[in-house]
């Protein structure tokens, strides 16, 4: 998985397989996924990610 934060634009990309994209959905005005032709996804692109709390990842670890 590679993670690219933008902070000038505020734009926070997921991307999670190098599958070609075949189609993409916008689950709202600022989260948009990326699905491969098998149905996995390939990345997801957060617009105003900070402001909406989705930067900075918080990563937690089981004990």
């Amino acid at each position: 998985m590679q993670t690219v934060y933008d902070s000038d634009d505020d734009i926070l990309t997921m991307h999670l397989s190098d599958k070609p994209i075949v189609k993409e959905v916008s689950q709202d005005w600022n989260t948009h996924v990326s699905y491969a032709e098998d149905g996995s996804i390939v990345e997801i692109v957060i617009l105003e990610a900070k402001k909406s709390g989705a930067w900075p990842l918080v990563t937690t670890h089981a004990a």
